[in-house]
């Protein structure tokens, strides 16, 4: 929203309305930013169209509402990886392929979300309570693999971290290295499969 533009009053009792656009808003320009520092709390007010005492109404300071942005947009994304693992059907391994999968195209087009989810100066000085439920949603998808007898027993967890080493790894020298050569990311989330998780081939294509 242009900074001249004027924005209609909330009725009573819509100021949760107003709390959820000002965490939409931090979600675009973080995004765009990449850096949750080079975010302001008056530049938000402006994207939405407020003033800036309206901001701190809902948040203490730049560190609250961003915050409040990467909880939510981690609920999102929990949301999605979800349905991508239940269109691939009732197979443990094409649920965790499709879950990989998918982290690969969200990170794609959030790219500025993923350095601020996983680089940020917040993420080193806060704990990120809400980014708990994707390791364990990873290592429950590893977990089904082992319970099936399509991958080695093994320690879940620990499989799960290095798989999640391997797959952070990959997306970050695609966001930071945009002109390196690299292959396919699907292409190396099945190489992955077969030597971190221990999957056969012909399970993973």
């Amino acid at each position: 929203m242009d900074a001249g533009t004027s924005r209609s009053r909330n009725r009573r009792g819509q100021g949760e309305l107003l709390r959820q656009e000002i965490i939409d808003a931090a979600l675009r320009m973080l995004n765009e930013l990449g850096d949750d520092e080079a975010l302001s709390l008056r530049a938000v007010a402006r994207e939405v169209g407020i003033a800036a005492t309206s901001v701190y109404i809902h948040f203490a300071d730049r560190d609250e509402l961003v915050f409040a942005a990467l909880e939510q947009s981690t609920t999102n994304l929990l949301r999605d990886l979800g349905q991508a693992e239940d269109s691939a059907g009732d197979d443990p391994v094409r649920r965790l392929r499709a879950r990989l999968l998918f982290l690969g195209t969200w990170v794609r087009e959030y790219s500025g979300l993923y350095k601020v989810l996983h680089e940020s100066t917040l993420n080193r000085r806060m704990h990120l309570v809400f980014k708990e439920e994707l390791s364990t949603r990873a290592t429950a998808a590893v977990q089904a693999c082992m319970d099936a007898g399509l991958a080695p027993a093994d320690d879940a967890a620990a499989v799960a971290l290095d798989l999640r080493a391997a797959v952070h790894g990959a997306v970050s020298i695609r966001i930071n290295e945009p002109e390196a050569d690299l292959p396919p990311l699907a292409d190396q989330i099945d190489r992955f499969l077969v030597k971190l998780v221990g999957l056969r081939i012909e399970h993973v294509f």
